[in-house]
């Protein structure tokens, strides 16, 4: 890439994967087969399924129509809204329901992990959290799987309250935790201003949202929305419910100023992606520490949620976030269609699976 000017665009082409007019995505998935999955929480527009596939650019509900349709009474076995969904290194599709309407108290049975078959598009398992691991305002954002440790193997979740936490689901048994509750690497930045494409945003008030394992699981990174620092943990003090939780927190790193993100990604040769959301940007920090940026431009709007795929590319769901309602002072300012892209990073995601080995650098 031959350098602008100085204060020019550093921006790099990216492809459209899908355009959609109506509903405003926030997780994106990819299976290794190359279907695109994407969730759209229920935040107070007319939401019809809050799961959904990308087919031919257009979004089809998924599993069904059925499940996607929610009510108080079917709470326990229907989405009621799913933040986040991911393909785990088994190659099931996993739904991430935060159980919440608009960011209000979670309805009764409604936070869940919910396993999907890809072959058959069954449920093959519901995965409510342990009690100890909720309060009454926990929002659970997103997820990641190591298949490759205990039993079952492991899901650590993201908490973005504004107190934020980490939560541990061990999967063989469904039991859950939390760790690191109210910790300063899971809390939001008190006093935090975002400004967004130049635009000063207060109130931004969220706690842990953005989740990444190394490549060999041993440590999993995360960051509050509301701040600009990347932190990490060494995941066996996580899995470790004997651990005081002063000792958890005392193996917590703080790897720097990355900037203001909201989802994390990485990959098998060691490196972190996040998005830079105030810049309409996504970084990149290698094993080596040195950081780049992989994409930026000024038409992508709240990159939210990263995806990095099989076949090399990294996938970012682009969503208008600051200008919704929620988050701007009841005012709706979005102009669709939101968007899904991709750029080639030319890494493999990290799939730690049932038998896994560590990975490879990639060549």
């Amino acid at each position: 890439m031959v350098a602008g000017p100085l204060g020019a665009w550093v921006a790099r082409e990216y492809e459209v994967v899908a355009e959609i007019p109506d509903l405003m995505p926030t997780g994106v998935t990819v299976a290794d087969s190359g279907r695109v999955f994407v969730s759209i929480p229920r935040w107070g527009d007319d939401v019809p399924y809050t799961v959904a596939e990308v087919v031919d650019g257009k979004l089809v509900a998924f599993p069904d129509v059925e499940i996607n349709r929610w009510s108080p009474q079917r709470a326990a076995d229907t989405l009621v809204s799913v933040q986040s969904v991911i393909v785990d290194p088994a190659g099931s599709l996993w739904l991430l329901d935060t159980g919440s309407l608009a960011f209000a108290p979670s309805v009764e049975a409604g936070p869940k992990l919910v396993q999907v078959d890809l072959e058959t598009g069954q449920v093959v398992r519901v995965v409510h959290p342990s009690a100890e691991a909720m309060t009454p305002t926990a929002y659970l954002n997103d997820v990641r799987f190591d298949l490759s440790r205990g039993e079952a193997g492991y899901a650590y979740l993201t908490d973005s309250q504004p107190e934020g936490a980490l939560v541990v689901v061990d999967l063989a048994s469904g039991e859950s935790w939390s760790r690191l509750r109210g910790h300063r690497s899971t809390h939001a930045e008190d006093g935090f201003r975002a400004v967004v494409q130049g635009v000063v945003r207060e109130g931004y008030a969220v706690g842990a949202d953005g989740i990444a394992l190394s490549a060999d699981g041993e440590r999993l990174y995360f960051c509050p929305l509301s701040s600009r620092r990347l932190y990490s943990i060494d995941t066996a003090a996580l899995r470790d419910r004997e651990l005081p939780e002063a000792e958890v927190a005392a193996r917590v790193v703080d790897h720097g100023d990355k900037g203001s993100s909201d989802g994390l990604e990485s990959d098998t040769d060691g490196a972190v992606y996040a998005t830079a959301y105030e810049h309409s940007a996504v970084l990149k920090l290698a094993a080596d520490g040195t950081w780049t940026t992989i994409l930026h431009a000024p038409a992508l709007l709240w990159p939210d949620t990263l995806s990095l795929a099989a076949d090399g590319y990294l996938y970012v769901s682009v969503n208008q976030l600051p200008r919704t309602p929620l988050f701007n002072n009841g005012v709706d300012d979005r102009v669709p269609p939101y968007q899904i892209i991709r750029v080639p990073v030319h890494a493999r995601p990290v799939r730690l699976g049932p038998t896994a080995t560590r990975p490879t650098p990639a060549t």
